[in-house]
């Protein structure tokens, strides 16, 4: 079975997850090596919720009545991403299933300053 489809919210962010010498530049090169281990993992997983590395960790975000989930990378950078699905899978209480979700949309690369 196929791995995690990977869309991505910009040109930009497309670029520096799939351009070494740009990701190496805008982000260091141990953060970009990391980046590119996640988005490894990321394309082997069946779902979300197979990933083991990078302290996987759903984040509700309240303005949208939306979830994201998020997976570190180093030293203090994370990857945030979303479920990607024309409707996206939901549980019982209407939140996104993660178990069920096969399609992501990377939202932004970010330093999260709570270590």
């Amino acid at each position: 079975m196929p791995g995690l489809e990977l869309a991505f919210n910009s040109r930009r962010l497309r670029a520096i997850c799939e351009n070494e010498a740009q990701a190496n530049e805008e982000l260091g090169v141990e953060v970009a090596g990391a980046l590119q281990h996640r988005l490894a993992d990321l394309r082997a997983a069946r779902t979300v919720k197979d990933l083991i590395v990078g302290h996987p960790c759903v984040l509700d975000l309240d303005e949208a009545q939306e979830q994201v989930m998020s997976v570190d990378l180093y030293d203090g950078y994370q990857v945030i991403f979303c479920a990607n699905h024309v409707n996206n899978p939901r549980n019982g209480s209407g939140k996104v299933d993660w178990l069920r979700v096969s399609r992501i949309k990377i939202l932004r690369i970010e330093r999260s300053y709570v270590q």
